[in-house]
């Protein structure tokens, strides 16, 4: 049984249809990506999430049940992009009250309020107030706030704002422990990198419409174009090249980015460059980026493969 389940979710702003029947579930202890541009629908979505909005039409089943925003709001913990700290008061304070809104006794808010300042190296922030912090202390503060009661469901929207590297891998690592412990995570992002290094499984909306759901390697597969990348160890190439077999996308001394012709293999290709001599070092098929298949769908470019930076092997 999944964690979370959204059945043809509705959501009407006067004539403008900001979530427009959109269905998909979250197994337990995966980390989902929730994609998008600028007013697609995301924020809607997760409003209705946690119960901030109500669904025009449709039905919210979190954890079997059918979702009650006053009784399952402590199984949720939501990190908005938006700020959402009290500016005049000081750090520790905040943290223990917060916690204690999500259900915990003043002694166990302050055990974990402890446990993950020590653990985000924020121990000495205790008497600071929010006002005085930069974009990624606060950054640090929103998400300890957000995951210190242990919710079954965290949602993180641009979690990485504001944060230099090292406390960005810092963060990462944290969301894999949660993970790891039992936490299933919604991750929405504008930063595709971060999405295929991190994230499972992705759904893509756009215009309210869901336009595109799978795992992050089913969907780089689906829309693949054919295209590899191979190198030579011996030689250079002939000048004149079999393009029945392929097309050349690109071409340096020892290297050659191709894109197969439908009608032949990759062992067509891998008998014709030994049958001119050359010694194959690889060959490795180029998938196409999620921010290339994103640029794809939104903008609806011909082409997927912009890039020939991202390699897998065959």
């Amino acid at each position: 049984m999944p964690l979370l389940e959204l059945k043809n979710l509705k959501k009407y702003y006067a004539t403008q249809k900001a979530v427009d029947d959109i269905s998909f579930t979250l197994e337990h202890g995966s980390i989902f990506g929730l994609l998008g541009p600028n007013g697609a629908g995301k924020t809607t979505l997760l409003r209705m999430i946690t119960g901030i909005f109500f669904p025009d039409e449709g039905e919210i089943i979190l954890d079997g049940q059918k979702f009650n925003p006053l009784e399952d709001s402590l199984k949720i913990g939501y990190m908005p992009e938006e700020r959402g700290l009290y500016k005049k008061m000081k750090i520790g304070e905040q943290a223990l009250y917060l916690a204690q809104l999500k259900g915990l006794s003043k002694s166990d808010a302050m055990d974990k309020v402890r446990f993950w300042f020590e653990r985000l190296e924020m121990q000495t922030w205790w008497n600071k107030k929010v006002e005085d912090l930069s974009k990624g202390m606060s950054q640090k503060l929103q998400f300890v706030t957000t995951v210190l009661h242990e919710p079954k469901l965290i949602i993180l929207d641009e979690p990485f704002s504001g944060l230099d590297p090292v406390n960005a891998n810092l963060i990462k690592d944290e969301i894999y422990g949660l993970k790891e412990r039992g936490s299933t995570i919604i991750f929405s992002t504008h930063r595709m990198e971060q999405v295929e290094e991190i994230c499972d499984h992705i759904v893509l909306v756009n215009l309210g419409k869901k336009i595109l759901d799978g795992t992050v390697q089913q969907v780089k597969h689906d829309f693949k174009e054919d295209v590899f990348k191979i190198t030579f160890a011996n030689k250079l190439m002939p000048e004149h090249l079999a393009t029945h077999l392929f097309e050349v996308k690109q071409k340096k001394d020892h290297e050659l980015v191709l894109q197969r012709h439908v009608d032949y293999t990759n062992n067509d290709i891998l008998q014709y460059f030994i049958s001119k001599g050359l010694s194959v070092e690889s060959f490795n098929e180029i998938l196409p980026s999620l921010n290339d298949i994103f640029i794809h769908l939104v903008e609806g470019t011909k082409s997927v493969t912009r890039s020939f930076q991202k390699v897998e092997a065959v």
